[in-house]
């Protein structure tokens, strides 16, 4: 797990594009951190926000160091940490229903990246709807994501490719995402510490645009901008990252679905104990 010591041990590549593209320097960084952290303790004492600079930095440089949108971007977080429980409650990576959603993987960040930019797999339908719950799906997917963001500085900075693979979608699956469950999700990805940068629908049904519609509908026009749809198979994942990243069942050269949801697992039960501290950090 990260220290405050290791937030800035950066290659000299990935220092050069932080000046460059989110005008992070080592003066503006110290600067911005103390700004941050002396409103968290006066203003925002409310939010019960954490104050490491491995939590901040993030969402500084998802704000490209503009103190008054991270301001915001943090009040929005710890709020949406309090009034979405069943998302940010009990995250315990040994209870059976969390570890059969890990194991699935309805949730794969690749142990990969691609130019520099770290890719998610979403796998919307891998699960039984009648057995499984979508605030479960969301849970283990913020849960993923907060190790992430954790141990990989270079998604902080660069951003994520998200490839949402709906294979195997069904009307049982359809009809269980309510256009309240919609808005959360993308106010979720809005407001969370790592930046899409693109959202890749491949295996898609002909009826997806209606489902797309709705999506953009609670989206900044920067986000809309970043949708792509592709018809096809998963295999279409190759059009969008390289090959030798990806899952066998993606066509790709690397481990399997399977293989990569233990990983997965794995990780997130060495961080048991953090996911149990972590719930007191929640707006009042």
């Amino acid at each position: 797990m990260l220290t405050d010591a290791d937030t800035v041990t950066l290659d000299r590549d990935v220092l050069q594009y932080i000046a460059e593209v989110l005008k992070e320097t080592d003066q503006d960084r110290e600067r911005a951190l103390r700004e941050i952290r002396a409103w968290l303790k006066e203003e925002g004492s409310w939010l019960n926000a954490r104050g490491e600079s491995k939590f901040i930095l993030p969402f500084l440089r998802g704000c490209k160091f503009d103190v008054d949108k991270t301001k915001k971007k943090l009040t929005n977080y710890y709020v949406m940490r309090r009034d979405r429980p069943e998302w940010f409650r009990n995250r315990n990576p040994r209870l059976q229903h969390i570890q059969d959603l890990i194991k699935m993987g309805v949730f794969l960040p690749l142990k990969r990246h691609h130019d520099n930019k770290l890719v998610v797999i979403v796998r919307i339908a891998a699960h039984d709807p009648k057995k499984y719950d979508w605030n479960d799906i969301f849970k283990v997917g913020k849960m993923i994501l907060d190790v992430v963001c954790m141990e990989d500085q270079r998604a902080q900075i660069y951003g994520v490719i998200a490839i949402f693979d709906l294979s195997g979608l069904s009307f049982g699956h359809y009809r269980t995402i309510t256009p309240s469950l919609m808005k959360n999700a993308v106010y979720a990805w809005q407001n969370y510490h790592i930046r899409p940068k693109n959202l890749e629908f491949v295996s898609s049904p002909i009826y997806i645009n209606v489902a797309i519609n709705l999506i953009k509908s609670f989206m900044t026009e920067k986000m809309k901008q970043r949708i792509k749809v592709h018809f096809g198979g998963t295999e279409k994942a190759q059009d969008i990252v390289d090959k030798d990243i990806l899952p066998v069942e993606f066509g790709g050269e690397n481990e399997t679905v399977e293989e990569l949801g233990e990983y997965w697992l794995e990780k997130l039960l060495r961080y048991e104990q953090w996911f149990a501290e972590d719930e007191s950090y929640v707006a009042e």
